[in-house]
């Protein structure tokens, strides 16, 4: 019965229409998609699923009570792991998580473990808990994924917390990074509300290390504090030409547009919208930075990227998107030099590239063919990953706050997110453990709750 029901697909916007808004490109699954979805899952004893999440959700046993049609018992269990399932339903890489594990994956199509879960989230809401105080208070620094899977766990357990933000809406990289056409603004919102009406303070416009220093924190009182402020400094190419006016690293360009509303005709801090784009990078933000340029306006957008397709470290949904919205892929690219005319990007130079042997990482290194070819283009976006920010560490520094960092600025931690510092804990993009998604950082915001719990009971 179960290989007879095909994997069920969620409805999305015209691939020609999308292209000039940022609304959702993908609708929630209707009541009887998610039934027939549910429907396929074999509820397996031993679930492969659950063991490739890194929150450990029930999957098998949420899917159940969606068979049943018991939403809110469903909403329950996922919430019991995860604050955040419209968030996570949508921008997790489940390909390479749950249901990378799903055994139907094996000889077919996993379940749709994502689409069900971000179903379930738009659909419930989180039980109003009651929270004994226990009188300790926890400081968290950075509102994105990591702080706030963090502060649910921290305040289920009765720590006053208190979240401070940088920037000046919530939300982390979920606000500045991701676009709203993959994360729908409200749906982030009514995330966040779910935390202040648990009691979770917050407050923005904080720059921890700027506006308030962890010695501050300590002196006020807190009796911890988890630091997960991302990694917000960009990695940029080192090659002539990158100082041109129409270079962007895709950090900046990502908040410009998600954060600053850089493409609106009254932002203080407009784009220069040129023809064309090229964007340096194969990962889920180059994917993110290309769609975004189609959508403020770019006529042309190539992902330059030095391997194959093969290769792409993106998320399929991702890539596929990007092809049917016209994103040209140019593989085996490698940036050699920007050309600029008047002090704008004009064109830009790369090397054709093969694979050779396997790196480090396991995939073919690129090795160059001696042959190059020159693109014109108006604009440049660099997305080759990103680094902690200084601004803590160096101000704990002066503060005689001994916190370990290692060559690249991450600030070091064990396995329980603790770091060289009694008191203070870490995770997130900042202290990372592993690859960096979303989910991964809920995983360290979840892992540094448990040791400051087990800390100061």
């Amino acid at each position: 019965m179960v290989e007879k029901i095909e994997r069920q697909r969620q409805k999305e916007q015209d691939r020609f229409e999308r292209r000039k808004n940022f609304d959702a490109v993908e609708e929630n699954f209707t009541a009887e998609q998610a039934s027939l979805e549910a429907s396929r899952c074999l509820s397996c004893k031993n679930a492969r699923c659950k063991t490739g999440c890194p929150v450990s959700i029930d999957i098998p046993a949420f899917i159940k009570e969606i068979k049943e049609n018991n939403l809110d018992a469903a909403g329950d269990i996922i919430r019991k792991s995860s604050m955040l399932p419209s968030v996570c339903g949508r921008v997790c890489p489940q390909e390479k998580q749950c249901e990378g594990n799903c055994i139907l994956g094996l000889k077919g199509q996993s379940v749709a473990i994502g689409a069900l879960e971000r179903y379930v989230g738009d659909n419930t809401h989180a039980k109003k808990q009651t929270i004994t105080p226990n009188g300790k208070k926890v400081a968290i620094v950075g509102s994105g994924c990591a702080g706030m899977s963090a502060a649910a766990d921290l305040r289920n357990a009765g720590f006053d917390v208190s979240i401070f933000e940088a920037l000046h809406e919530y939300g982390g990289v979920l606000r500045y990074g991701i676009p709203p056409f993959r994360l729908p603004r409200n749906v982030l919102d009514r995330e966040i509300k779910s935390l202040m009406d648990m009691g979770v303070k917050f407050y923005k416009n904080v720059i921890v290390g700027k506006s308030i220093t962890i010695k501050q924190l300590q002196d006020d009182g807190y009796n911890a504090i988890f630091i997960c402020s991302g990694a917000g400094l960009p990695k940029m190419m080192n090659i002539k030409g990158e100082n041109l006016n129409g270079v962007y690293s895709a950090n900046e360009f990502l908040t410009r547009v998600n954060l600053m509303h850089a493409n609106s005709d009254d932002t203080p801090t407009p784009l220069k919208i040129a023809k064309t784009a090229a964007i340096i990078g194969g990962g889920n933000v180059a994917m993110d930075a290309a769609r975004t340029a189609v959508r403020v306006g770019y006529e042309k957008v190539y992902i330059c990227y030095r391997r194959t397709e093969k290769e792409l470290p993106a998320r399929l949904e991702e890539i596929r998107h990007a092809k049917e919205e016209g994103i040209e892929f140019k593989f085996l690219h490698a940036p050699v030099e920007i050309i600029g005319e008047d002090g704008w990007v004009k064109s830009m130079k790369f090397e054709l590239m093969e694979l050779g042997e396997p790196d480090a990482s396991g995939r073919q290194k690129p090795v160059g063919t001696g042959k190059f070819v020159d693109i014109e283009l108006d604009s440049v976006i660099v997305s080759l990953g990103t680094g902690p920010n200084p601004i803590i560490q160096r101000s704990a520094k002066n503060d005689n706050i001994d916190l370990n960092t290692d060559n690249k600025g991450y600030i070091v931690i064990n396995d329980k997110g603790e770091t060289s510092v009694t008191s203070i804990y870490a995770g997130g993009d900042v202290a990372p453990l592993g690859s960096s998604t979303a989910i991964n950082a809920m995983g360290a915001g979840k892992r540094a709750a448990k040791s400051i719990i087990e800390a100061l009971s």
